[in-house]
């Protein structure tokens, strides 16, 4: 599902299920060694995902640290996101000289629980509900709002190492081209001195009872 939003240069790879009684990787087993069994088996398999689509790169095994901020610390020269939610797991990596960043997220296609809809929206974001509500009732809307922030998130931080809450993004989205721009609302200085962030572009797909975002930066400017 994942693959088709990313560019060729992002190699992706996705999984439906866990493999009954996997082991961690080694160098990763200290970090779930006090997880209930659901959660290590979304980390091992999602782990397994990322090394995979690095094999696709033809880069080697190695285990996949979390940063200060729970980031995934990738090797050097390699951008990439994880995502997993109940019956998926998947890992979109890419090389540094392709793209600046990626951001990918899945989640249940299912309303949003009652009251979190009220912490996710920014200003304008309520309108586009409306609007793509009226034209489209059967998609769960205000959980692809949350995706899709979820992936500019992800995409925004290995650019900035800056946090960008909920209401610090307005999104647009366009029901037939099932893209989203997300408008920032707050400084977008790079560390790499490129020019500032003001806007992320992302795509969506909604099909086996999962809403599927990405967000893919461009190349960095040399």
């Amino acid at each position: 599902m994942i693959d088709k939003l990313l560019p060729p240069a992002v190699r992706a790879v996705q999984a439906y299920g866990d493999v009954p009684d996997e082991p961690p990787y080694p160098g990763e087993a200290d970090l779930i060694a006090k997880a209930v069994e659901g959660r290590r088996r979304e980390f091992i398999t999602t782990r397994r995902c990322a090394r995979q689509a690095l094999g696709l790169l033809g880069l080697p095994p190695a285990p996949i640290r979390p940063g200060p901020k729970r980031e995934p610390v990738w090797p050097a020269g390699v951008v990439g996101s994880l995502t997993h939610c109940t019956g998926y797991r998947a890992a979109a990596v890419a090389r540094a000289t392709d793209v600046s960043s990626v951001g990918i997220d899945a989640e249940p296609h299912a309303p949003l629980p009652e009251g979190v809809l009220d912490s996710v929206v920014a200003p304008g974001d309520a309108e586009t509900l409306r609007r793509v509500t009226a034209r489209d009732p059967a998609t769960h809307w205000d959980r692809l709002l949350f995706s899709a922030k979820e992936s500019v998130y992800k995409a925004w931080f290995p650019l900035t190492r800056r946090w960008l809450g909920f209401e610090d993004a307005c999104l647009e989205i366009d029901p037939v081209a099932r893209t989203f721009t997300a408008h920032l609302l707050i400084a977008g200085d790079r560390l790499d001195g490129s020019p500032p962030l003001t806007e992320l572009r992302g795509s969506f797909l909604v099909a086996r009872g999962l809403v599927v975002t990405a967000v893919v930066s461009g190349p960095p400017e040399r």
